[in-house]
Order: structure tokens, then C-alpha cells, then sequence
């Protein structure tokens, strides 16, 4: 992915974050977001809650199937899958991301980073915003709270990105500093 952050709370806010991008950039006409069966519980219960707020309708049911017919894609602003899913299967996307593209929705990707290390990463196979946690390179727990969550996706998003950029630039005396580059609103 093209950028990227890690200010969220977890995996679930970010996919909570994802699902809200997908229904901006729809301009709010596509209400619906899709949920593949094989999203971890915690994610689709986060998801559930957030999208009353925004009025999104959710969809839970088999990515392959249940989207396989145009007219099914037609009120989808957004499509989450997991990468490995909840059964630790590798599926390819590609051919479902092409069809949900087509329609002009947008595909979250919910990823383990450690599985990331041997899979072919979702961006190249069209996922347009990807989240996880830290959790499976030993970062302990902040505050008693979860892991921190990470948020990528496309440059042509990254305005819409939840969180916040930090940016490396150089004080009066040139010497490095940071500095607070993006942050969403």
C-alpha cells in the first residue's frame, strides 16, 4: 500500500474506519457493506455497532456467492475480507475485487502482518485499504488496552485516512525533527 499508520486502536476499529472510507467515497448513496462469513466475530460485532451511527446496512454472508451477480454489488459501497481468514485459509481475491471495483465499491482487507511475510500483499491483488495489529510481533499492550492497530491504503485515500502522519523534517538548525504531517478530521 501506498501509505500507511498505526494510530488506531486494533484491527476491528480499523476495519471500522475501512467501512466508513468505503461509504464516503460512495458519496453516502451506497449504503450497503459487505462482510465475507469468515471475518473474525470480534471485527463484525465492532462493525455491527459503527454502522448504526452512519446508517450503513451490513451484509454478512460468502464473498464468492452471495456477490457473484451484479445486481447484488449494485447498493455495495464496500466489501471486508480476511486475509488469512478465521480458518487460517488463504483465498485469492483478485476476481471478487475486480467485480466490487467494477461497480465502484472499495475491498478492506483485515491481515495478519506475520502472514504478510510469505502471502502475496492485498495490494497487489486490489485491496484498496488494509488493517491489523501489531500483536504478532510481541508489542505489548498499551495501557491494559489491545494492540496497536495499523491502517493502509491507496494514495488516492489517503486524505480520508483516519489517524494521524508524523513527518520527518529538519529544525532552524537542521538538525532532524518531527513533526505532525496529516491528520484527519
Amino acid at each position: 500500500m501506498e501509505i500507511s499508520n498505526a494510530s488506531l486502536l486494533d484491527e476491528a476499529t480499523g476495519a471500522a474506519e475501512g467501512m466508513v472510507m468505503a461509504f464516503i467515497a460512495s458519496n453516502q448513496k451506497k449504503r450497503t457493506f459487505f462482510i465475507d462469513e469468515h471475518v473474525l466475530p470480534q471485527t463484525i460485532s465492532v462493525l455491527r455497532t459503527r454502522a448504526k451511527g452512519f446508517g450503513i446496512n451490513l451484509v454478512v454472508g460468502d464473498v464468492f456467492a452471495d456477490l457473484s451477480e451484479e445486481a447484488a454489488r449494485k447498493d455495495i459501497c464496500g466489501v471486508l475480507v480476511q486475509y488469512p481468514d478465521i480458518n487460517g485459509t488463504i483465498t485469492d481475491y483478485t476476481s471478487m475485487v475486480e467485480s466490487v471495483h467494477a461497480s465502484g465499491g472499495l475491498v478492506v482487507c483485515a491481515t495478519d502482518l506475520l502472514a504478510l511475510t510469505m502471502l502475496k500483499p492485498p495490494g497487489e491483488w486490489g485491496a484498496d485499504i488494509v488493517v491489523g495489529n501489531s500483536a504478532r510481533f510481541g508489542v505489548s499492550l498499551g495501557y491494559g488496552g489491545p494492540h496497536a492497530g495499523f491502517f493502509a491504503c491507496t494514495d488516492k485515500l489517503k486524505r480520508k485516512m483516519p489517524g494521524r502522519l508524523i513527518g520527518r523534517s529538519k529544525d532552524a538548525a537542521g538538525k532532524p525533527a518531527y513533526r505532525l504531517a496529516l491528520q484527519s478530521t
